[in-house]
């Protein structure tokens, strides 16, 4: 199973995205190909923001070896599943798409996978304060919870 994470700049919610699956899936001694992105370009080749690095380090989870990438058509054709924070993120990924009839069943809310059909956002912390993050931190990881168990039941 391949997964991308994907939110706006690629700095804030899909490292968090890509920190929790990858820590989750590695306690559960599953294996996955997990990466994150963002629509935008702003940030190419940094590091996450420092507060999604903090919280992430408070659940003991590093996610310093992460740079920012700006997501590419072909991510659309090699990742099994895409998972985006809100609304903007998914129109801009599909935007990316030569073949919506395949691609739109692998773009998917991250929040729907515990509220099917919701199309419910990760709220985009960056303009606030450390209680966004960890706010934006706890959704996060209860739909890896889920993905985690979807994955593990198909092993």
């Amino acid at each position: 199973m391949k997964i991308l994470m994907v939110c706006l700049g690629n700095i804030c919610r899909s490292p968090l995205m890509e920190g929790v699956l990858k820590h989750k899936l590695t306690a559960m001694n599953l294996s996955a190909e997990v990466d994150s992105a963002g629509t935008g370009s702003w940030h190419i080749g940094k590091l996450p923001d420092l507060r999604s690095i903090h919280v992430a380090k408070q659940h003991g989870i590093d996610i310093t070896d992460q740079r920012a990438r700006q997501i590419e058509a072909s991510d659309l054709n090699h990742y099994d599943k895409i998972y985006v924070a809100d609304r903007e993120v998914y129109d801009s990924v599909l935007e990316l798409s030569k073949d919506l009839s395949i691609h739109r069943k692998k773009v998917d809310f991250l929040m729907n996978v515990i509220e099917p059909d919701s199309d419910r956002p990760v709220p985009d912390p960056y303009f606030g304060g450390p209680d966004g993050f960890e706010h934006v931190y706890d959704m996060i990881n209860e739909a890896c919870e889920h993905i985690v168990a979807a994955l593990k039941k198909a092993n």
